[in-house]
């Protein structure tokens, strides 16, 4: 009997990294999905429901998030976390994937293009984070003051779970214990705030516009017109420096694509990857 699903933790580029595979006995594309920041493999739950009917699926938790370990040596810069999931991909022997990236998973999908762009025929980044700096000097400064992560545990406690899934969420009516409580659980231990504060030193800047410029990856752009986290402009302007990009709008939604729009971005999912042909699929 085939099984539905393998999960498993790796040990690639220094940590632990945990992952969710979805093995497809008749398709030939293999999509990797790579979640946002204080987010997890969770978030693409209601997605994975309908795209492993139809693809192989690979969702890797990013650390420190989820699953994977938190561990305050690893170096959590973007360019580091898209080494990880080229290594884990590597390790898996996955070729020629489809790269799925929401908020800051989408930020990692554009490094992994520039680093390799080799290794993906198509991506589709969800309100991708992109022309963020690297956090101000001051703040990196603090990050290494002792205990600077209890800190950072208390900015978290006050945000709260619910108030940040209202922010980043149009339609408030969705939000339920399952959503709150899964979200929550991979807070619950004081590493992941360790963790945080090292990210708060690692983590350089969004990539600048000529390095976005020189990506030629056909690139699937989706976007909600009431996203808070990453407003419409953004999205405008990536698809303005990615040379080879279309950009859909989706009404009435916010930064949380996967949990707001699941069926309207599956197929939208299998409409850009059945048509937009690349020069090797000719």
């Amino acid at each position: 009997m085939e099984r539905d699903v393998f999960t498993g933790s790796q040990q690639v580029n220094n940590i632990n990294v945990y992952y969710e595979f979805y093995p497809h006995q008749t398709s030939e594309k293999t999509l990797v999905l790579l979640h946002g920041f204080l987010s997890s493999t969770f978030t693409f739950r209601h997605l994975i429901s309908l795209l492993k009917k139809e693809y192989q699926v690979l969702s890797i938790d990013l650390p420190p998030f989820g699953k994977s370990a938190k561990c305050n040596q690893y170096v959590y810069s973007y360019k580091n976390l898209a080494q990880t999931v080229i290594n884990l991909t590597e390790s898996l022997g996955l070729k020629k994937m489809t790269f799925i990236g929401h908020s800051m998973g989408g930020q990692i999908v554009l490094n992994i293009l520039h680093m390799m762009p080799e290794l993906a025929d198509k991506a589709i980044l969800l309100c991708s984070s992109a022309y963020l700096k690297r956090f101000k000097l001051p703040l990196i400064i603090s990050s290494y003051i002792p205990y600077f992560h209890l800190f950072v545990k208390y900015k978290f406690a006050r945000m709260g779970v619910k108030k940040n899934l209202q922010e980043t969420l149009y339609n408030h009516s969705i939000i339920n214990d399952e959503m709150i409580n899964g979200y929550l659980e991979p807070f619950l231990q004081d590493g992941i705030f360790v963790a945080l504060t090292r990210m708060i030193r690692d983590r350089e800047g969004d990539l600048p516009a000529y390095i976005l410029r020189q990506i030629k990856t056909p690139c699937l752009l989706l976007w909600g017109d009431h996203d808070k986290s990453m407003p419409l402009k953004v999205g405008e302007q990536l698809n303005k420096d990615l040379s080879n990009s279309e950009l859909i709008i989706l009404k009435e939604s916010g930064h949380a694509l996967p949990e707001e729009r699941p069926n309207e971005v599956f197929e939208y999912i299998k409409n850009f990857i059945g048509t937009f042909k690349t020069a090797a699929d000719s």
